[in-house]
């Protein structure tokens, strides 16, 4: 069975003399295709649209997967006036939620209510 010649990867050396071979020197299509060994003119005339568009660095190979993300950076420790504004909200809400619990017993016992 003969070599495939499909879902071939060509190096950015390989692209950039096609495409100036092409472009600047006025090969056919063809011509091209045969000189580099290239499957079909979809990629040739791809490369030379980006050539044309965005330079020879266009036909640099582009990153593969998902970008990297920022990582994040650890956590400065609390200084001691947060720890202690942190407590105060704490004891705060502690105290708020007694005295709810305190008025609902208060309101059961004056009205006689029990579950």
């Amino acid at each position: 069975m003969g070599e495939r010649e499909g879902n071939r990867r060509y190096d950015y050396e390989t692209k950039l003399a096609a495409v100036r071979d092409h472009v600047e020197h006025g090969l056919t299509k063809a011509e091209v295709m045969e000189k580099y060994r290239i499957a079909g003119p979809a990629p040739l005339e791809r490369w030379c649209r980006e050539y044309r568009s965005g330079g020879p660095d266009a036909l640099r190979p582009k990153p593969k997967g998902r970008p990297r993300g920022a990582k994040s950076k650890p956590r400065p420790a609390p200084t001691r006036e947060q720890l202690l504004e942190e407590e105060n909200a704490y004891l705060k809400a502690r105290v708020a939620y007694l005295e709810k619990v305190d008025a609902l017993l208060a309101w059961r016992s004056a009205t006689g209510t029990e579950r």
